[in-house]
């Protein structure tokens, strides 16, 4: 008998496995990809590394927008500074829905909050910078001071 509940148990989690690798085929998490590749999260947008965005930038025509307030500073390649609370209120000086997008703060609170919002506004290629621009400063990178 215990042979029999063992060989449905593996049974059942093998058929379990199977049921999940078919749903996510192409590598993507349930929450699916941005345009670029990146793997988005449960909330629609991807949380990308210092790494991954100074790649990015060298390789990808991106909108960067700083939603940090007050103003402390900026990557290099900003185009565009709209306050995290105030993104919904700017949606027409964003780019096309599918887009790349980076938003990025000083620690990432904010730009997670403006990522959200541009998500369930149906943005499909938005990215968040995790860690902000600390991050970005301690992995030895630029913060420009230009206001």
């Amino acid at each position: 008998m215990h042979r029999r509940m063992w060989f449905y148990a593996l049974l059942l989690s093998t058929l379990a496995l199977l049921v999940a690798g078919c749903g996510a085929a192409d590598g993507a998490s349930e929450a699916g990809q941005t345009p670029l590749g990146y793997a988005k999260n449960g909330d629609g947008y991807a949380d990308i590394s210092v790494e991954q965005l100074a790649e990015l930038l060298e390789a990808e025509d991106v909108t960067m927008v700083n939603v940090h307030v007050p103003y402390e500073g900026e990557l290099p390649q900003t185009d565009l500074f709209i306050p995290y609370d105030e993104i919904q209120d700017h949606l027409a000086e964003l780019p096309a829905k599918d887009a790349p997008i980076v938003l990025y703060c000083r620690s990432g609170s904010m730009s997670t909050t403006a990522a959200r919002v541009l998500a369930e506004e149906g943005y499909s290629n938005v990215m968040e910078l995790d860690g902000g621009f600390n991050a970005w400063e301690a992995s030895g990178q630029q913060l420009l001071m230009s206001r």
